[in-house]
């Protein structure tokens, strides 16, 4: 609606006040001239426009004669001391030798009450000046002023700079902080002495995202400045990660139907923290609402429009509000100025109206009557405690007069440079776009040390009060200064926050908590909730092997592949490294029974070494018992490399140590079964078979096989011998330490050829079962490989399919087994011979028929 009026009476300046047809020598003025409520003109003049009556009495126009003059109502006492603080400023200027010496400023000061139109019309009035009837050179002049100071909200001063700045006019603001005003295209000549509302918006989402409140409620003014202002709030708590529940607008001239629904809306929330992007003519009839329905309890977050409002402090039926917490404009001290607020009498300017009704406001009395509640002129202002007396906050104001002292130290470069100029002789006045070029270039420091410019964008550097509403011992709030934010500070710098000074809601020291869901605690990620803002959420646990060490985390973090999350989840762990070792059970046991094989077989080559001279020991060549006794002692040994810490002189000493005592001792056994098949092939006539199979050869034998073997060995640990291997793959949770066999052709080369002897060894076992007795050995030798054979045919599935230290333990339990079936096989029933029926040990017993029965 403010556009589009901006955009027609923009229209009608153009047509009627600046593209002048050539025809047309005269233009005459169809409305009523605009006249300043306060001015006074003098070499230079500076234009202002406040709104200084809070609305107008807007009337519908039948347009069938000239609309009569708007009249406007409710003095604003707040708008009324801006105006003055203007016209303080300029007197102090006109009072210094040092800014525009010999040049007196005057001023025309225009009331907009607050609207829209009035406000345009007021800026038409102050390019123009007063004329009725304007010729086709009245558009080529000077303007009648040389800047314009205002409007004190962001909606009206749109519509002014939107007029005013296609003439380069300079149109400065003392309170319009809309983001929107920095946009250079569409307003070239607007600038500000207070902060655009990008920052405060910024700064509002950095506070709470300071406080931790990541779920909160806005309130906004249904205008430019709260539009403006919740939409970059909005953008700037999207990127802090906060989530807005509820965003309501509201407008002074609402009905009460209107606030009652938005207070609806507020009590529904669960939102703890409401921030109130709206001014102050806005909040007023929503806070009153509030207080008539008791509602308490809420964490109150302001604006720089309301958050030092006396008139809100000073109602103790607002004090709900306590502990309320916002951005101000930075506080200044005005010296002299008190003195000349309490100066203003109606009696200097006795045909000023205005005055008047000022003075009828402040004291409550009027000039029209007479009685007790006449107004004489002679009251004292400085007896007054109101808004307009009170000098402790003038941040606004500071900032008007700010923009006054931008004005003249403009004025003051220019006509420094424009005397210089030869073109100067006819004493005339710099151009509006002369002015306006000065004023983008402007710097100053002010009495209070401040160092004022603008951007490119005509915004100066944002600086803020936070101020805290605490009660006082009147009953009422007071203003509590808790941190400042500076924005030409360092990003992490810019907020800084004395929480500890901080009274919130309900008079309390507790920070209050405002969250859509509580925090995920460490050990946990965050997994937002289906059809809901990204704040609420619920807490899933991390997965086995993933981690999250900060609270709120929104992912787990695998750990490094070595190793693996703790019981909470919150912390990487080492692994456990899982190995066969000496001291765990499995690993006992399996040392006992290697000892027990050692043990037995050592029982063994004592009895037949003590009783070596017997035929039963001397009988199938002892030598070979003995070596054979040997190398099962050695594989009941071998598999002790197998159990402990794999390390690279274990792995390699594991497989191949293994590989050449089994291969000794299968070669042993097939040196046995080759001389009971020679012997019993030497019993008949005419054979000579067991000159060629003496106990030089079965030595031979022995060595030779068991060579082939070293050498495989060998081959495989010079090329691609075993070594430790972290085995990260078959568990997560566990790092399996395992012997990495290394070339996978060299371990099934040892173990074939092994098994190749054990088949070979079984085959002519299995041929010589059904000699005679004599020679009965053969059927335990078969016995012995049988199992033998078996052992280790179960062994390669088993082996391939146990997990970690199982893999180890069914090797092991291979070899004992196996080595067991050969020791207990091939000598127990020797050794039950020579123990319990030594009268079978003799030659003539070996030597004698059987009728034992073959296997």
């Amino acid at each position: 609606m403010a556009k589009s009026t901006v955009s027609l009476l923009l229209l009608l300046v153009v047509v009627h006040g600046v593209f002048v047809p050539a025809s047309a020598q005269l233009c005459s003025l169809l409305g009523p001239s605009a006249f300043p409520v306060l001015s006074a003109e003098r070499d230079i003049n500076i234009g202002a426009i406040f709104s200084i009556h809070r609305s107008a009495l807007l009337k519908m126009h039948p347009f069938t004669s000239k609309p009569e003059p708007i009249s406007c109502v409710r003095l604003n006492l707040r708008e009324f001391k801006f105006a003055q603080t203007f016209i303080f400023a300029i007197e102090e200027i006109n009072n210094s030798t040092q800014l525009l010496p010999g040049i007196s400023l005057g001023y025309k000061i225009y009331d907009a009450c607050n609207s829209i139109a009035l406000a345009i019309h007021s800026g038409m009035a102050l390019m123009n000046g007063y004329e009725k009837i304007l010729s086709d050179i009245s558009c080529s002049r000077s303007p009648a002023v040389q800047a314009i100071v205002g409007e004190s909200t962001s909606s009206p001063t749109i519509a002014l700079a939107s007029v005013v700045g296609p003439f380069n006019i300079p149109v400065i603001s003392h309170f319009a902080t809309c983001a929107c005003l920095s946009n250079r295209k569409r307003y070239p000549s607007f600038f500000r002495t207070i902060p655009s509302d990008y920052y405060q918006s910024k700064a509002l989402a950095q506070l709470v995202k300071y406080f931790g409140w990541t779920w909160v409620g806005t309130v906004r003014s249904r205008s430019d400045y709260g539009n403006n202002g919740i939409a970059a709030f909005e953008e700037a708590a999207k990127q802090e990660g906060i989530c807005i529940e509820y965003s309501e607008a509201v407008l002074r001239t609402d009905p009460q139907e209107q606030f009652l629904k938005t207070l609806e809306v507020i009590k529904k929330g669960t939102a703890r923290v409401v921030l109130a992007f709206i001014s102050f003519g806005d909040f007023a009839p929503l806070v009153k609402v509030i207080a008539e329905q008791n509602i308490t309890g809420l964490q109150w977050v302001g604006s720089e429009s309301w958050i030092t409002s006396r008139n809100l402090a000073e109602t103790k039926e607002y004090s709900f509000l306590s502990g309320a917490v916002g951005f101000a404009v930075v506080n200044a001290k005005l010296p002299g100025l008190r003195e000349f607020l309490v100066n203003v009498n109606p009696n200097q300017e006795l045909k000023n109206e205005l005055l008047k009704e000022f003075w009828e406001t402040a004291f409550q009395c009027s000039f029209r009557t007479s009685g007790s509640g006449t107004c004489t002129g002679s009251e004292k202002l400085a007896e007054l405690q109101n808004e307009y007396t009170d000098v402790s906050e003038l941040r606004i104001e500071h900032k008007a007069y700010t923009a006054v002292y931008a004005v003249a130290h403009t004025l003051h470069n220019v006509l420094k440079d424009f005397k210089s100029s030869t073109n100067n002789s006819k004493g005339e006045l710099p151009t509006s776009k002369k002015v306006l070029q000065y004023m983008r270039d402007v710097s100053f420091t002010m009495k209070t040390g401040e160092n004022i410019f603008f951007d490119a964008s005509g915004d100066p550097v944002a600086r803020y009060d936070l101020v805290n509403w605490q009660p006082a011992e009147d009953g009422s709030l007071q203003f509590k200064h808790v941190g400042v934010y500076d924005s030409s500070l360092p990003s992490q710098q810019r907020l800084q926050v004395n929480q500890e000074h901080i009274l919130w809601a309900g008079k309390s020291g507790q920070l209050p908590v405002s969250v859509c869901s509580e925090s995920c605690p460490r050990g946990t990620r965050k997994t937002v909730q289906k059809g809901r803002p990204v704040c609420c959420y619920d807490c899933i646990p991390c997965a086995e092997g993933e981690i999250s060490n900060d609270t709120d985390s929104s992912d787990c973090f695998p750990c490094d592949l070595e190793y693996w999350s703790n019981e909470s989840k919150d912390r990487c762990v080492l692994k456990v490294v899982e190995f066969l070792s000496y001291t765990e059970i499995m690993g006992m046991v399996l040392c006992i029974f290697s000892f027990i094989g050692v043990l037995l077989t050592a029982v063994v080559s004592v009895l037949f070494y003590l009783h070596k001279e017997t035929p039963i020991v001397r009988a199938n060549n002892s030598e070979l018992s003995f070596l054979l006794l040997f190398s099962l002692s050695l594989c009941f040994l071998c598999s002790l490399t197998f159990i402990g810490r794999p390390t690279e002189w274990s792995c390699m000493l594991r497989h191949t140590v293994f590989g050449i005592t089994f291969v000794l001792c299968i070669s042993c056994v097939l040196g046995k079964t080759l001389v009971v098949l020679m012997a019993f092939r030497a019993t008949l006539p005419g054979s000579d078979v067991m000159k060629w199979f003496g106990p030089a050869q079965q030595r031979l034998s022995v060595v030779s096989l068991t060579l082939i073997q070293v050498i495989v060995c060998v081959l495989w640990l010079t090329i691609s011998p075993p070594f430790p291997y972290m085995n990260l793959s078959y568990y997560r949770e566990k790092i399996i330490l395992e012997c990495n066999v290394g070339s996978t052709f060299g371990f099934w080369a040892v173990l074939g050829y092994t098994g190749l002897l054990s088949i070979l060894c079984f085959v002519l076992a299995f041929l010589a079962r059904k000699l005679p007795d004599n020679f009965n050995e053969a059927k335990f030798i078969t016995f012995s490989m049988l199992i033998f054979c078996a052992v280790w045919l179960t062994f390669i599935p088993a082996y391939v399919s146990s997990p970690g230290k199982f893999t180890v333990a069914v090797e092991i339990f291979a070899i004992s087994v196996s080595s067991f079936g050969l020791l207990f096989c091939i000598f127990a029933p020797k050794c039950y011979i020579i123990l319990l029926k030594p009268e079978k040990n003799t030659k003539k017993q070996m030597m004698g028929k059987s009728s034992s029965t073959a296997l």
